[in-house]
Parts: C-alpha cells; structure tokens; sequence
C-alpha cells in the first residue's frame, strides 16, 4: 500500500482526500462531471490488478468538487475474477490511507424483493452473505455497517433531491455465476432484498479501518427466476446509463454535505 499512495502522489495525486467513492458496473459516469487532478490507470499502480470485467473503466482518479477532494475507484476488483480478498479491499484500504472522512460503494445488483423494479436505487441498511469469509484473514470485528447517522443522512439527502430510494438488505456471493431460482427463494425468505458479488468486503474493510461507508445498489435486474428472463452483462450496463445522472446527484449531494 505504501508503494501504491507513493506512486499516486508522486503522479498528481494530493496526500489527503476528503471523499472516496468505488464505482461498480456502468456507473464510471460519476467522475464526468468533476473538476479532475490527476487520472492513473489501475494497471501502472503498484500492487493493483487490471479490471476484467465489462462496465469497470480500471482508474484510479483524483478530482475536486465545490472544494472537497474526492478519491474516485472507476472499476473495482472481484473475488470472482480470481483475486484474493485482499486484492477486492485494496480501494477501502487506498481510502483509509489517503484519510478519507466517508466511503461511497456502489454496485449493480439483481433485484429479490418482489417490491422492486429494474432501475430502482436501492440504499443499503444491512448486509448478510451465506457460509463464507468475506475479507481477509484477521482478528475477529464486530461489523460497523451501517452507522446509522450516515444512513439517515444518505436517506435525508435522496428526499431532499427528489429521488426515490428503496432501503434494503445486500446479500453477498461469490459468483460469478448467478444464483439458481431456488437459490433466490431461499435468500428471499432469510431476507435478503438485492444480491451482488461485489461490495460487502469494501464495506466491512471501511468499518475496520474507521471510516464511515455508505453502500448503494442500482437495480440493474430482477435475479434468476423472478421474471423468467434471461440475465446478460449488457442489459446491466444499459439500466446504469439511465441512472447514472440520478446516481452522480445523489452522490455529489451526500459527499458535499456530510
């Protein structure tokens, strides 16, 4: 880690950001709109993989907004692609290091809650995965997610805006392939409302490491057996272009006030 924030520094980045948001599939378009300092690609980063997957730009970006310095992760790391957890943690450690004050995770997720609809925003209020470490190998921590003065801000802050947010809870898998419709009934009925294979170790990481985290799910897709259509990569990154303006205010919003 030290390597990797010697070498940002040394290439533009400051010492100290205010912010850090991690971008999950199709929603790079946050870091349009910002006042941009500095932009390395993952690949040249010491330490960091390349992102694999479709939807996931793979940069690492330094940029400001009405005076707050945001660290923005365009792409993220997935246990799926083959790499360990301490690969997918990397950006809530890169957070802690440049001493961020908030994290903000996104991610596209299929929808379980049969109350949901493709295109919703879903806030998430807890976090549950089945039989299997999420992060890696350390002393036993009581999860901080979620610390509910954030939640209530992030909630204060979409009505203020206008838009509509579901809250609910994520359900963590390891992927990459998508869960059977059996699969899902049971996650249902345990209570889970979106499902991902992404984003719960950068949260939990966030919480060990003292920053207060904020994780949002776009509902790209309702999960295997829920409409009886065939899921696709493509249609996820399509539903994000149709969000992501609603997203990026959102996001701006709850960075720019907290």
């Amino acid at each position: 880690m030290t390597d990797a924030i010697a070498y940002c520094t040394a290439h533009g980045f400051p010492e100290r950001v205010d912010a850090a948001v991690i971008l999950g599939s199709g929603l790079g378009g946050f870091a349009d709109g910002l006042d941009r300092i500095a932009e390395i690609a993952y690949g040249d980063i010491p330490g960091f993989p390349d992102v694999t997957v479709a939807g996931h730009h793979g940069a690492l970006i330094a940029a400001r907004q009405e005076g707050t310095t945001i660290l923005v992760f365009s792409g993220r790391f997935h246990h799926y692609e083959g790499h360990g957890f301490d690969k997918t943690v990397i950006p809530a450690r890169m957070a802690a290091a440049f001493g961020a004050k908030l994290l903000v995770v996104s991610n596209a997720a299929g929808g379980i809650n049969l109350g949901f609809r493709v295109g919703d925003l879903m806030l998430i209020d807890d976090l549950m995965r089945i039989g299997f470490p999420v992060a890696p190998p350390q002393p036993a921590f009581r999860a901080a997610y979620p610390e509910p003065r954030l939640l209530d801000h992030a909630a204060n802050t979409a009505r203020t805006q206008g838009i509509a947010l579901r809250q609910g809870t994520y359900l963590y898998v390891k992927g990459p392939v998508y869960e059977t419709p059996a699969e899902i009934r049971a996650y249902r009925t345990l209570g889970a409302d979106a499902v991902g294979m992404s984003t719960m170790p950068e949260l939990l990481e966030a919480g060990r490491a003292g920053i207060p985290a904020i994780g949002f799910s776009l509902v790209t897709n309702m999960a295997t057996g829920v409409t009886g259509e065939k899921l696709a990569h493509a249609d996820i990154q399509d539903v994000a272009e149709r969000r992501k303006a609603d997203f990026t205010r959102l996001v701006k919003a709850i960075i720019a006030t907290w």
